[in-house]
Parts: C-alpha cells; sequence; structure tokens
C-alpha cells in the first residue's frame, strides 16, 4: 500500500515531535542542538516541507535514536 507524500511528512515530524517532547526539549532547544534554524525544525514538525536524509540523521542523533524510529508511526500505518 502506497502512502501519500504529505501523509509521511505529517507522520514523520509527529514522531520527531513525539520523541522531542519525551525529552523536554522546545523547539527552539531541538533546533539549537541540532544546528538547525527553529524555522526549518517547525516546518518538518507539521508536515510543511521534505527534508534531507543527513537532517533526519541530525535530528535523530540530537534526539538520540535511530532514524528508523523516526520513521516508525510512519511506517506502521501501511
Amino acid at each position: 500500500m502506497n502512502i501519500s507524500k504529505d501523509f509521511f511528512k505529517i507522520g514523520l515530524g509527529n514522531n520527531i515531535r513525539k520523541h522531542r517532547f519525551e525529552m523536554g526539549l522546545t523547539v527552539e532547544q531541538l533546533a539549537l542542538n541540532a544546528g538547525l534554524t527553529y524555522s526549518q525544525v517547525s516546518r518538518i514538525e507539521l508536515g510543511k516541507i521534505s527534508t534531507s536524509a543527513y537532517t533526519i540523521y541530525i535530528l535523530s542523533k540530537t534526539l538520540h535514536t535511530s532514524p528508523n524510529s523516526l520513521f516508525e508511526i510512519v511506517t506502521k500505518s501501511k
């Protein structure tokens, strides 16, 4: 089953937000720790933009998780 690009982006963003909440970080703190801008992290979490594999890697390391875990919600919805 194929999922839409929008569904994928929203699912990924929701999972990043979930991990961020679990660490007790604000969007600003996550962005600062990951070397990204507030706007970029916010737009990723909201599913407004696609992002690179490298950015997902950086976010996963900052959130002390694996890149695969950031895709869990998206892949479980198949």
